[in-house]
């Protein structure tokens, strides 16, 4: 393992999958170096920005996030108090800034009616209470949920997106067929479960999705480059 690499804790190997998936942690790792992803100032603002990033990029959740920190808003209390026709204004360039209001709303209805609105409060309830009640806030999913348990809450759970699937899919670990939680117990079953692992392995394929693993992609330079076959539809 090269100097500077997060050791990469693995479970009593089980399966070949074991191996594949320590190989791709450490050939990203070297080639990006840590990301220490996710960007935000507090967890509150991390749940936020993992609600806005739905279908658009993080270039547009900045300047929304930006406006409210301008507004001095970026807060429970002031954000689920304020006219969701402001709050659409203000997070307009997250694009679906309507739709992304009321799931913003469903949160902080959550956050202050079940734990008083602490995210404190929220991170002390155990991952699977915590995780099924975040899937019965109307607009947040899977992805959502995972994306604020890992980065808002410290919670050792795996975060799958469309970058991780179209990577294990092009490498051949996994099927196209595949449930996100199928995806995810490809994690789960053979790591250990270990918060900064999981957030640097995350962020390694978004940074790969993002660089080199494209619709049409750019495999020459691809650290994971002769690794697999790369299955291109």
């Amino acid at each position: 393992m090269a100097a500077g690499v997060i050791p990469l804790p693995m479970a009593k190997q089980k399966q070949p999958n074991d191996r594949v998936l320590h190989d791709i942690y450490n050939l990203l790792f070297r080639h990006f170096g840590p990301l220490k992803w996710w960007p935000g100032d507090s967890p509150f603002e991390i749940a936020v920005g993992a609600i806005l990033t739905q279908n658009t990029n993080w270039t547009n959740v900045e300047k929304a996030i930006a406006n409210l920190k301008k507004e001095n808003v970026l807060d429970v209390s002031s954000l689920d108090e304020m006219n969701s026709r402001r709050l659409a204004s203000l997070i307009k360039p997250a694009g679906y800034f309507n739709v992304k209001t009321k799931r913003l709303k469903n949160f902080f209805t959550l956050l202050r009616g079940r734990y008083q609105g602490s995210m404190e409060n929220m991170k002390a309830e155990n991952v699977s209470g915590l995780r099924e009640a975040l899937l019965e806030v109307n607009g947040i999913g899977p992805e959502t949920a995972d994306s604020i348990l890992l980065y808002a809450l410290d919670k050792p759970i795996f975060v799958i997106d469309a970058y991780t699937k179209r990577v294990l899919q092009r490498h051949a670990v996994a099927q196209e067929e595949m449930t996100y939680h199928e995806l995810q117990d490809l994690f789960h079953q053979n790591l250990k479960r270990d918060i900064r692992l999981f957030n640097e392995y995350h962020a390694q394929f978004v940074m790969l999705g993002k660089e080199y693993c494209k619709p049409k992609p750019r495999c020459e330079k691809c650290p994971l480059n002769g690794m697999r076959p790369i299955l291109v539809p």
